[in-house]
């Protein structure tokens, strides 16, 4: 039932990604669905979105739901990522927001952006899981000396409009604070977010699930749905589940073939991640690396990058469109080159880990999650503009209550109600590579500036 957008080598859902997420957690043994079973809410997708629903259906309401995830457990998005927890998972600026949504709902969106922000630490401590937390807060970067106005004024606005604690550092603070490489011009702090182990905590929640209540099935793809009565049967390639309602919980790696009012709606995009070997405390000193906590640089098409636990540099970019093998290569190639640029006194560093993933973009710039207007008994959520790990998990959550209370999906306006469809959506890779060459003109002109 995959109708697949990237290269076909993007949705091997038999292979594992090679990463270091993978590398560095024990998986619990994982059943596959192989008989014909009865569920109050089957949910299609064991990331963040899905693995938070069904523990917070159990243990929350007592509902029983059953998760279907195609691939194993965490297998996309949800155990690829650089494990930044930060907000808001958003492309529009706070001006756009306030323009399309109104201030106070704007306001509501950050005040949800902060408290998904605290939900996994508190999920880990109460179901007594690991996440991995490392640093306080995060940082922009100013990686040219004209973006240093606007982190100002982004610092201000959140400062005073939304409560949200922000400093300003100049750059020789944030060597001093961060680290010391190039393009470091000054940047912002802000004190919300940290980062984390992904995949544990992916893991954690789904283990969490489980023990609660829920089923969790991989290697389970939905390959016809179809209803019955009042009811939804899923079918897999071995067995069903017949359902009451159903979460779509799918991200970036939605089908377009999975259900008629979604397809269409979401455009992957591939991020891809390079990690080193450990880094000698010879290194460390030399490149000047004090700080744990995620950073992200000003660039349209954002690098970003963190210290391990284990002393190695995660280093991450978009870039690459297609998805197949000359240009996976092509990507590696060049985020090694830019990394040494970055990081002088790391040149000739070796990397031990390179993978890719695919997040979703929408035309909303927004998260997606609610329910159907023409089938209330289908739920969504989606579409979290490459920010998903504060927001996915959260999506959850409300979808969760809202399916618990009987009440709608509680969501503030930006992150509610379906993305429109692309107009053309076999085009979706080619809109997104004329995006991309946007990006790095707009970066490119905007850096010859004073």
């Amino acid at each position: 039932m995959c109708k697949t957008v990237l290269d076909k080598s993007l949705y091997r859902f038999d292979e594992l990604e090679p990463s270091y997420w993978e590398a560095t957690v024990s998986r619990p043994r994982e059943e596959t669905l192989r008989q014909v079973v009865s569920t109050d809410v089957a949910i299609i997708g064991g990331g963040f979105s899905g693995c938070s629903a069904a523990l917070h259906l159990a243990r929350d309401h007592g509902i029983h739901s059953t998760v279907l995830e195609a691939g194993r457990v965490g297998w996309g998005a949800s155990g690829r990522n650089g494990g930044f927890v930060n907000i808001p998972a958003s492309k529009l600026s706070v001006a756009q927001l306030v323009r399309r949504f109104g201030f106070d709902e704007t306001k509501r969106f950050f005040a949800a952006s902060v408290e998904a922000s605290k939900l996994p630490k508190s999920l880990a401590a109460e179901e007594g899981f690991d996440i991995q937390p490392q640093g306080r807060g995060w940082y922009t970067v100013a990686h040219h000396p004209n973006r240093m106005s606007k982190l100002r004024n982004y610092a201000d606005i959140l400062r005073d409009s939304f409560g949200i604690p922000c400093r300003i550092l100049d750059a020789q603070e944030f060597r001093q604070e961060v680290h010391g490489g190039v393009e470091t011009y000054g940047g912002m702090h802000m004190d919300v977010g940290y980062a984390l182990h992904p995949l544990a905590y992916c893991l954690g929640l789904a283990e969490s699930a489980r023990r609660r209540g829920a089923s969790l099935y991989s290697a389970s793809p939905v390959i016809k749905w179809q209803r019955e009565g009042k009811k939804h049967r899923l079918i897999t390639p071995g067995g069903s589940v017949l359902a009451d309602q159903v979460i779509i919980a799918t991200n970036g790696y939605t089908s377009d073939s999975l259900h008629p009012l979604i397809s269409g709606r979401i455009l992957p995009a591939i991020s891809n991640i390079l990690v080193t070997r450990p880094l000698t405390p010879a290194e460390i000193s030399r490149q000047h690396w004090p700080s744990e906590a995620p950073v992200i640089n000003t660039r349209t098409l954002v690098y970003y990058y963190r210290m391990l636990p284990d002393r190695r540099i995660l280093f991450g970019a978009r870039g690459d469109v297609s998805g197949d093998v000359r240009s996976m290569e092509a990507i590696r190639a060049r985020m090694s080159s830019e990394f040494y640029r970055i990081f002088p006194h790391l040149t000739g560093t070796t990397f031990d880990y390179f993978w890719r993933g695919v997040v979703a973009l929408s035309q909303k710039l927004t998260p997606s999650v609610g329910q159907l207007e023409e089938d209330s008994t289908v739920y969504y959520a989606l579409g979290y503009q490459a920010n998903g790990v504060a927001t996915a998990p959260y999506a959850g959550k409300l979808v969760a209550d809202a399916i618990g209370t009987k009440r709608p999906v509680a969501a503030p306006l930006p992150m509610a109600g379906l993305p429109a469809k692309f107009l053309i959506p076999s085009a979706r890779p080619l809109a997104l590579a004329s995006a991309y060459a946007w990006y790095r003109f707009k970066d490119w002109y905007q850096d010859r500036k004073a």
